[in-house]
């Protein structure tokens, strides 16, 4: 543990209690990807399932079930209590685009060829392109609400701060995992228009707008 995972971890968390709110506050899930957040879902759970199988602290266990939880609520709530207010017709990017080829590159590149590192290593490929469902909506309707923006750079931020945590890690312990850093900047990668347009035009007061989808 370090300054960099537990503050990347708040930020993750913060990020997701963030959506959470803006939605029960609003009574509204529009302009939200449902197909990004169950994307998320799928993450957590094909990463979390050593859950029944290693204990490795109170913290790690206790932040496992929280980002479940708050991940399957929040897919309740989308496609549930608040599914009229869902906008379909702009959450229009087609998933199997990313779930093929992520599931092709975890059968070829994984540290040990058994299911649960599979799985393991299919969470974190798609954990790195999993937001692009939501950018690809924030593009179709060319803007965000101001909550929707503070969200995905919460997000953004959190991997941002992994990136420090596998740094550190590296320069202290000697420890290199070469999948989530590989994958960690490549999500960062998506993320860097959208930090450069949040602070200069939300943190200003302006609405966040990206340019439409070619």
């Amino acid at each position: 543990m370090n300054i960099f995972r537990i503050t990347g971890d708040v930020s993750h968390l913060l990020a997701m209690i963030m959506l959470l709110w803006k939605m029960w506050k609003s009574k509204t899930c529009a302009g939200i990807s449902g197909k990004s957040q169950l994307l998320f879902a799928l993450v957590f759970s094909t990463r979390y399932l050593d859950l029944f199988s290693t204990f490795i602290s109170v913290y790690n266990t206790g932040m496992k079930i929280v980002f479940l939880l708050c991940s399957y609520f929040t897919i309740y709530t989308i496609y549930g209590k608040l599914r009229k207010t869902y906008n379909s017709e702009n959450d229009t990017f087609r998933m199997e685009f990313l779930l093929v080829p992520v599931i092709g590159l975890s059968f070829l590149e994984n540290y040990e060829f058994t299911p649960l590192e599979i799985l393991w290593t299919f969470s974190i490929y798609l954990e790195s392109v999993a937001i692009l469902p939501q950018l690809f909506m924030i593009s179709k309707t060319g803007e965000a609400e101001t909550i929707t923006t503070h969200y995905l750079f919460f997000l953004g931020l959190y991997r941002a701060l992994y990136l420090a945590n596998w740094i550190w890690r590296y320069h202290t312990e000697g420890f290199y995992d070469q999948i989530a850093i590989v994958s960690g900047v490549v999500q960062t990668i998506f993320y860097c228009d959208f930090f450069y347009l949040y602070v200069t035009k939300v943190l200003k007061g302006k609405k966040l707008s990206l340019p439409m989808p070619v």
